[in-house]
């Protein structure tokens, strides 16, 4: 082992945080593997691929086989959440077992032009599943939890999200609204801003992004958590530059991008189960209120759905 990988190694330990489950390791890799360098997406690709097979080796092993260095892999290691190599290894040779104790086998998801409909139904419901499930392995119930506390207690909220996300934004709205909390959802990026001035503490901005880096919806965000309001970004990358205005960091997986499927589609998914979280436990929190006012929004809507007699 080189001095420099003694070194990581040395950084690492009493890092703090338990590491991820061997079940959370897949959904981690998918989520967090964009964001990488080419030669740690290597790595997260052969560890995600052959669990089994890479418990078995060593870091310098592995270093040769993705064709990286010892400190690329103990980097890798760390960002995927393991205090070093070895808790990494761990963690395989537990998903390897979860895997061969009769778990379906993951089938190749990419969408051909000539796929038959029934492949296409198969597909894209297998990448759903894939999503949710990796969305709830990789969310933080902590960072939830405290922005559920904001927004149960806001006076207003404000949501910022634009194209595919901006449907995710109007969603969360109009649920809050159905349960007597004042929310909006901004779309246009000068009425986010200029509205964005006028928040202060004791309001909520969220702002939703899979990339992380939509300047639209940013810029919104910084505005108002310059102004005090508590901000709760909901994103695919972590470590984007949205979070830096964020009090509170909800991560979003999403299916791998395809030329049929790019991720603004596919992140939909991820996101409207955080929404979905967000909602209930706001619920949860305010039922003596929120009961009521559902109850309500039921009734001013049921003549809506009844047949009419001809």
């Amino acid at each position: 082992m080189t001095r420099d990988v003694k070194e990581i190694f040395a950084s690492e330990r009493g890092t703090g945080g338990a590491p991820p489950a061997p079940a959370a390791l897949a959904a981690k890799v998918r989520t967090l593997a964009p964001s990488m360098t080419r030669s740690m997406q290597r790595v997260a690709e052969a560890v995600a691929e052959d669990p089994a097979g890479c418990a078995a080796l060593t870091v310098t092993g592995l270093a040769e086989l993705t064709g990286t260095s010892e400190a690329t892999v103990v980097r890798t290691a760390r960002l995927l959440g393991y205090p070093g190599y070895r808790d990494l290894r761990l963690a395989l040779a537990g998903l390897a077992a979860q895997q061969q104790s009769g778990r379906a086998p993951a089938i190749t998801t990419d969408i051909a032009v000539d796929d038959p409909i029934a492949d296409v139904v198969a597909k894209l419901a297998y990448d759903e599943q894939q999503t949710l499930a990796d969305t709830a392995a990789g969310l933080d119930t902590v960072q939830l939890g405290a922005a559920v506390a904001a927004l149960a207690a806001a006076r207003r909220t404000d949501v910022y999200g634009v194209g595919a996300s901006g449907l995710v934004a109007q969603d969360l709205t109009q649920k809050l609204l159905r349960i007597g909390l004042m929310a909006h959802a901004h779309s246009d990026p000068h009425l986010a801003v200029t509205n964005a001035v006028q928040l202060r503490a004791g309001d909520v901005a969220i702002a939703i992004t899979h990339s992380g880096s939509t300047g639209d919806v940013i810029e919104p965000l910084r505005v108002a958590f310059e102004h005090g309001a508590t901000t709760v970004a909901v994103t695919g990358r972590p470590d984007s530059p949205v979070t830096q205005y964020a009090d509170h960091v909800l991560t979003t997986s999403t299916a791998r991008e395809s030329e049929l499927r790019p991720a603004a589609m596919s992140s939909r998914t991820g996101q409207l189960l955080v929404v979905d979280c967000l909602f209930v436990g706001v619920a949860q929190r305010t039922y003596e209120s929120a009961a009521p006012a559902l109850s309500a929004s039921y009734e001013a809507l049921a003549h809506r759905h009844r047949s009419v007699a001809r």
